[in-house]
């Protein structure tokens, strides 16, 4: 979600980046002003188009081979798609009208199921809302898309805060969706403030408890300094290629703002692409605030570089939120219209376009 941004020394970039993150300063995948209540879904009139071939019919059960995604027969591909905003604030933006046009019109190929634990999220009913994502993977696999379940974790930065809800809630997800081919686990969305060691301790106690129900699914795993591979507080990707998690099918999670994140940043994702496997679950073209003036040119070379490394990436995210970085305007959920240009703010008119051009499959 977004978060922090770049200064001129390490110090200060931690300072900085943890003043971001105070719940009063809400700079990262911020609270709305007002939560809106939920609502009856409206169901269209049509129904878009869907593709012929759905992505999750393309490709089957996906792995991590060498340092790529690949999907059942090998081939190294990339996915493009969409997170949904927090479920405790926007879930009436994810319905039925919603999410056929993410799968037909966006022609997306993942959704990623952001599910915060504080702030009002799982931890104040972890019932409601494991069943929100379970209810999600359920739409996401109808309409064959790749599911991403996103322990958003955010504050508290360290992951070991969460560490016994998270083993009750990824055992519950993996007992119920190991049948299927298209759920992938992001166990810790932004951790901050914590070493890479900590990090990777944490990964080493939820990772196995994943692998006992689901033991062939991807599993991405969230870097230091909000998922910056460290850089936001003064490290690089080095800590993690010199000290990978001990297990495979995995892969490491970059998160990016390209109005706030420069050259260092492109850079740091260019040199750790060559040397692990990464997923960007989460990208913006404005600031790490998630709000502020898009920066397009600078989201492109993101994303040239990612479709030449097959690097695999989520835009956040698909919700009216007020801010830019929500693809459509204010008002528009739950009743749409969701297809088309009509309802999309300027960020998210520039990310459907990118989506929807032809996957390499």
């Amino acid at each position: 979600m977004p978060r922090f941004a770049r200064l001129a020394t390490a110090a200060v970039a931690a300072l900085a980046a943890a003043s971001l993150h105070a719940p009063t300063a809400q700079a990262t995948t911020p609270r709305p002003a007002e939560q809106p209540a939920e609502q009856p879904v409206q169901q269209p009139a049509e129904q878009p188009v869907r593709q012929a071939v759905t992505p999750v019919q393309a490709n089957g059960r996906l792995r991590v081979c060498g340092l790529r995604l690949c999907n059942q027969n090998g081939k190294q591909i990339q996915l493009r798609g969409m997170s949904t905003h927090g479920l405790q604030w926007y879930h009436q933006c994810l319905n039925a009208a919603s999410l056929d046009a993410l799968a037909g019109d966006w022609r997306a190929d993942v959704l990623r199921i952001s599910m915060y634990i504080q702030e009002d999220g799982y931890e104040t009913n972890p019932r409601l809302f494991t069943d929100r994502v379970h209810n999600l993977i359920e739409q996401a696999t109808a309409r064959g898309m790749y599911a991403i379940v996103d322990w958003h974790m955010l504050t508290p930065g360290d992951p070991h805060h969460n560490l016994s809800r998270a083993k009750t809630f990824f055992t519950e997800i993996a007992r119920r969706h190991n049948g299927k081919n298209n759920v992938l686990y992001e166990i810790a969305n932004e951790p901050n403030g914590v070493s890479w060691s900590r990090i990777r301790s944490y990964a080493h106690q939820i990772i196995p408890t994943i692998r006992r129900h689901d033991p062939d699914a991807p599993i991405l795993v969230g870097t230091r300094a909000w998922s910056s591979l460290g850089v936001s507080e003064g490290a690089s990707e080095r800590e993690v290629v010199d000290n990978p998690v001990n297990a495979t099918n995995i892969m490491y999670t970059f998160h990016f703002y390209a109005a706030t994140h420069d050259g260092l940043y492109l850079d740091t994702l260019r040199r750790a692409a060559d040397r692990i496997p990464v997923f960007v679950t989460e990208f913006g073209t404005q600031s790490a605030s998630g709000d502020g003036a898009d920066n397009f040119t600078r989201s492109q070379q993101y994303l040239d570089l990612m479709a030449q490394k097959k690097i695999s990436w989520v835009n956040w995210n698909y919700s009216d939120d007020h801010r830019s970085g929500a693809v459509f305007t204010p008002g528009t959920c739950p009743g749409g219209p969701f297809a088309g240009t009509s309802r999309l703010k300027p960020a998210g008119a520039w990310v459907r376009e990118r989506i929807r051009t032809a996957d390499d499959f």
